[in-house]
């Protein structure tokens, strides 16, 4: 039998010679043998099959927020995503703040100048809001408890002038009665029953979509667990659920307020309107995740 060397081989399968070599190496080529270090291969010897690549998981936006977050990468999704979602879900809870002003906040951790007076804790609430998001990326891969819906609160709240008042429980449930939109909400002796039933109903269900996120959020604002804040946490849930279960996500800007107020009313009545406008929401969403070339790593 006649044999080749490796660099006549390579030649004739059209590889490196170091690919041979390592075709060798790893008995891939059989009758192939080493005379002191020279590797002698059979001429009829049929050139190995590439063994199949692994496909590479897709990349959920999850995935590249944890990424972007973990580098500190400026200017990326994980940046648009802390400004926007700040800045919106402050500003329908009353902020004054800026999208400028919350933008300058994150990226140099300072208010800059202004010539109106601003709120300490519109400045408060805003930075805490960035850590709430940290947190929500943090913990998304992981099931929604009671527990960590508190702590989000406590992220949100602590530091502000409501954490100095007697009466306000930061990172707890309500002591008071309150009310939202004119509406009654559940008594605070009757607000961890109701959560826990809420959080029991949430994980029964075998697949969650887009309208039990939804759902939940609606159910979680008609209990209104907390003295203040309550729209803020309820939203960030939606938003680390959204990322859990890879949908794409949503951000209830100044456009969609109104409409977002009537379908929280409404929603056990008929639940288009506020499906049309988290629907609506996150087209504005797709259209950034678009721009980042991201269109592709959720589920519409």
């Amino acid at each position: 039998m006649k044999y080749l060397s490796v660099t006549e081989i390579a030649k004739k399968w059209n590889l490196t010679d170091r690919s041979v070599r390592k075709y060798c190496q790893d008995g891939k080529i059989p009758g192939a043998f080493l005379t002191g270090k020279t590797w002698n291969i059979p001429e009829d010897c049929e050139k190995p099959e590439r063994a199949k690549r692994k496909s590479s998981k897709p990349q959920t936006l999850l995935d590249i927020l944890m990424e972007q977050k973990s580098s500190k990468l400026s200017g990326g999704i994980y940046h648009r995503i802390q400004i926007d979602l700040t800045y919106n879900s402050n500003h329908i809870e009353g902020s004054r703040l800026t999208h400028d002003q919350t933008r300058y906040i994150f990226e140099t951790n300072t208010i800059g100048i202004t010539d109106e007076s601003v709120n300490v804790d519109d400045i408060v609430e805003t930075a805490n809001h960035f850590r709430c998001i940290d947190s929500v990326i943090d913990n998304a891969k992981y099931e929604l408890s009671e527990k960590y819906i508190k702590e989000l609160h406590l992220i949100l709240k602590s530091g502000t002038g409501d954490s100095r008042k007697d009466w306000f429980k930061v990172g707890d449930y309500k002591k008071l009665p309150n009310e939202v939109g004119g509406m009654e909400t559940v008594l605070p002796e009757n607000v961890h029953t109701e959560i826990r039933k809420l959080l029991d109903t949430y994980h029964a269900k075998k697949q969650i979509v887009l309208d039990d996120i939804i759902d939940f959020h609606v159910q979680f604002e008609h209990i209104h667990p907390f003295q203040d804040g309550n729209g803020r946490v309820g939203r960030l849930i939606m938003f680390k659920e959204c990322l859990k279960h890879n949908i794409t996500p949503f951000i209830i800007d100044e456009q969609h307020n109104i409409f977002y107020y009537r379908g929280l009313k409404e929603w056990n009545t008929e639940k288009r309107f506020l499906r049309d406008t988290v629907l609506s929401c996150q087209d504005k969403f797709y259209d950034v995740l678009k721009y980042f070339r991201l269109d592709k790593v959720v589920v519409m």
